[in-house]
């Protein structure tokens, strides 16, 4: 076991504090491997994307690999979780299949919603991904509504969601927020603070200092972590499923974290409008997650850089892999276009 302290900030009692947790090599190790399976992953999607492969919006997940490994980590394959628009990062962090996810978003038959749903809906029950969306904040009430599923059913079950700092706004964010506090309800809220939504800096848009602070107007803890550090994600998180899971309701999580990349890919040159300097950006990667936790895990004996590296590379291939299964998947067959929607097929005019 490994004894690591990382620091996070209970905004209810407003002081910072060292934790040290007992995470044993096999935690260490896995989010480290999911860390480097999304940021390879993301990696080859900005390189077909850029050769044309597939068509549709695609959001990288670049710089944000801590938040979703971390907090997954902490979780079982049967809780749940939701997530958004930016939505490759969520389903690997949880255990997803890369050739499916890869699949999908090149739009073949044999990806996790049969190449119909894209980059941004993909789902996989078997390890607890509900789904993710394009629509801001509308995965929000999905995973309420699955907490509220394991209590009137009486499943050991949580679950949680990913949202951004934009969808904090959104009053279906606050509903669900309010409604699982008062039905106590074991889900967790974690606010993917990446300072932009597309354009638009947070510090314009939310009133309260951080995101975070909102959670005491709806009597339920609110914690800002560093979301560069998949520990310190993983140390807030178990804290939240504990909480969850023994009744006492919801925790709002704010990781403030960043992303590297643009919005969305194909907005490149909105970055000539500079909405953000170059050097925020520079300054941002010095904290690269990956690199953090590389740091942690050599600096505590826990391994070598050399497995570290290993680890990557393995990853890499995988993806590589992935792509292959995707570019020799068939795209779906017309037949399929009216199928696995919730009326039955259009009338032939």
């Amino acid at each position: 076991m490994t004894k690591i302290g990382t620091w996070i900030r209970h905004i209810g009692e407003m002081v910072y504090f060292r934790m040290a947790t007992n995470i044993s090599k096999d935690v260490l190790m896995l989010m480290l491997e999911r860390m480097w399976r999304i940021r390879h992953f993301e990696l080859k999607v900005i390189e077909v994307y850029g050769a044309g492969e597939f068509v549709g919006a695609a959001h990288p997940y670049i710089g944000e690999e801590a938040v979703a490994v971390g907090a997954c980590a902490a979780m079982r394959d049967t809780d749940y979780i939701a997530g958004n628009h930016r939505s490759h990062g969520h389903p690997i962090a949880k255990g997803a299949n890369l050739s499916k996810a890869m699949a999908e978003i090149y739009g073949r038959i044999d990806g996790y919603c049969k190449g119909k749903g894209g980059s941004m809906h993909l789902a996989d029950f078997s390890v607890g991904i509900l789904g993710e969306s394009g629509i801001v904040a509308s995965s929000v009430p999905v995973a309420t509504g699955a907490a509220l599923a394991a209590k009137l059913q009486g499943k050991d079950f949580i679950s949680a969601v990913f949202f951004g700092d934009g969808a904090s706004n959104q009053g279906a964010c606050h509903e669900s927020m309010n409604l699982a506090s008062v039905w106590k309800l074991p889900v967790i809220f974690i606010c993917e603070n990446n300072q932009y939504a597309v354009t638009t800096s947070y510090r314009d848009t939310v009133s309260a200092d951080h995101i975070s602070d909102r959670a005491q107007a709806y009597n339920m803890p609110g914690v800002l972590v560093d979301g560069q550090d998949a520990i310190a994600m993983y140390e807030a998180t178990v804290q939240a499923v504990e909480r969850a899971r023994s009744g006492q309701g919801p925790t709002l999580i704010e990781a403030l974290t960043y992303r590297f990349e643009e919005h969305s890919l194909g907005l490149e040159k909105i970055r000539k409008s500079e909405y953000r300097e170059e050097s925020e950006i520079d300054e941002w990667r010095l904290r690269d997650p990956l690199d953090l936790l590389i740091t942690n895990i050599v600096e505590s004996g826990t391994a070598t850089r050399a497995e570290c590296d290993a680890i990557s590379d393995k990853a890499n291939a995988a993806v590589e892999e992935a792509v292959e299964f995707a570019r020799n998947s068939p795209f779906p067959d017309e037949s399929e276009l009216y199928k696995d929607m919730f009326s039955s097929e259009m009338p032939v005019v």
